[in-house]
């Protein structure tokens, strides 16, 4: 006896063997992101990896969302010792050492095949390149990047009879400007406000550049926290507070910045150029950003998260994973991504596109991070890099707390740093 099945049970099965099959061949990809660095980013990413599946349904993209660099950092090492590696990661720029220590990611070099891939490993920003290489490879891809900017408020430096178009070109100057501020408010607002808790390393080692001091080999192996220069950069960043009757003592928190700009606290802050976008949002009044203001030199050092290939992925897995990445910086989607965050374009194509060129052109101050990458220096990166950083926070804090005197604390500091570093000597 022959069995008739209906065709809409035939249609069924043969949708579900159809889903089945496309499910089999689709390569699955989870990456870790980080989401605490100058605002919420999961709604912009989590649009932009739809918009990636719907255009290669046969590559899947899960986006964990890790908390800050460092906790993404803690939990992909985390997955890695485990078991459960994820194939790629936004994560520091400045976690190169220490991945490559772990013997956890691949170079892209490695992974280009054809000259139009690279052509496209060759088309980023050299400045932002600089925390992704070691040793003539290339490990990390340039996506959320940034430098530190000026962020001031127009209409609190003409309160207080400043020229509200012309920011601080110096050190001299942000003090002066903010001293002055601070009395014409009456106490009611302060001038300047550089953060120093999440980050205080990367805004005194801003200092220090513009101090004409770099505070790390190029190897990653040795420190210079102690130099004359350094400290004369903390001395400085002291005397806001402590002089000038500019900025709060103590600590100021990485977090609150922002808001605290954007409620009139402060009428200058040194920030992220990833809060940009979230200001324009969200401030009443006219505002300027510039270039940080120099002392024997202008400069800043890059920031933000690279992209990161991991060698436990498969061949098939590491390929998709390419895949994703180049989409994900081609310049149209930099374009995009830097209008939408603040963030910088990370390729000089990025800039070249309608979008970007006429958003530039409305808004100026877009541009601001890009044109500083011409004073840029690279972040402070290093073997054994979370501790290194730890024992140069410490003592940024304790001099900015008046537990230590700068000398005394980047003195510390560079002891603590050489014997960690000792074993890496070359």
């Amino acid at each position: 006896m022959r069995l008739r099945i209906p065709f809409a049970t035939t249609a069924l099965v043969a949708g579900l063997l159809s889903a089945a099959q496309a499910s089999a061949d689709t390569i699955d990809l989870t990456m870790y992101y980080p989401v605490s660095v100058g605002g919420a980013l999961t709604d912009v990413i989590d649009n932009l990896v739809n918009e990636f599946e719907s255009e290669h349904p046969e590559i899947s993209v899960e986006a964990i969302y890790a908390g800050n660099y460092d906790d993404t950092r803690v939990r992909t090492m985390s997955a890695i010792e485990s078991g459960d590696t994820p194939q790629l990661s936004v994560m520091f720029s400045i976690d190169l050492y220490e991945l490559i220590e772990q013997d956890a990611i691949v170079a892209f070099d490695d992974l280009v095949e054809t000259d139009e891939e690279r052509d496209w490993l060759n088309s980023f920003y050299p400045g932002l390149m600089e925390n992704g290489q070691l040793d003539g490879k290339t490990y990390g891809i340039p996506f959320q990047r940034s430098t530190i900017v000026l962020f001031w408020n127009k209409e609190a430096f003409e309160a207080a009879g400043l020229d509200p178009e012309t920011p601080p070109e110096n050190w001299q100057e942000m003090a002066d400007m903010a001293a002055t501020i601070r009395e014409a408010s009456n106490g009611e607002q302060w001038g300047v406000m550089v953060p120093s808790t999440g980050y205080p390393y990367w805004m005194f080692q801003a200092f220090a550049f513009q101090n004409g001091h770099r505070l790390m080999s190029e190897d990653g192996t040795e420190v210079y926290f102690d130099d004359p220069a350094a400290v004369e950069a903390l001395e400085y960043w002291v005397s806001l507070a402590t002089e000038h009757n500019a900025m709060p003592d103590g600590t100021i928190e990485w977090g609150t910045l922002r808001q605290n700009f954007i409620e009139q606290s402060t009428a200058m802050m040194w920030h992220t150029t990833g809060n940009l976008t979230a200001v324009r949002n969200e401030a009443g009044f006219d505002f300027g950003v510039a270039m940080l203001p120099m002392n024997t030199q202008r400069g800043s050092p890059t920031g933000g998260g690279n992209f990161y290939v991991f060698k436990d992925a498969s061949e098939e897995e590491q390929r998709a994973a390419m895949t994703f990445i180049r989409w994900m910086t081609a310049p149209e989607r930099a374009a995009d991504w830097s209008i939408e965050t603040g963030y910088m374009g990370v390729s000089p194509a990025a800039y070249e596109t309608d979008a970007l060129r006429e958003y530039v052109e409305s808004f100026p101050p877009a541009a601001v991070a890009r044109d500083q990458l011409e004073h840029g220096t690279a972040e402070l990166s290093t073997y054994q890099g979370g501790r290194i950083r730890r024992t140069l926070d410490n003592a940024v804090q304790a001099a900015l707390t008046g537990q230590m005197e700068p000398e005394a604390a980047l003195s510390q500091a560079q002891r603590e740093a050489d014997a960690i570093l000792r074993r890496y000597a070359r």
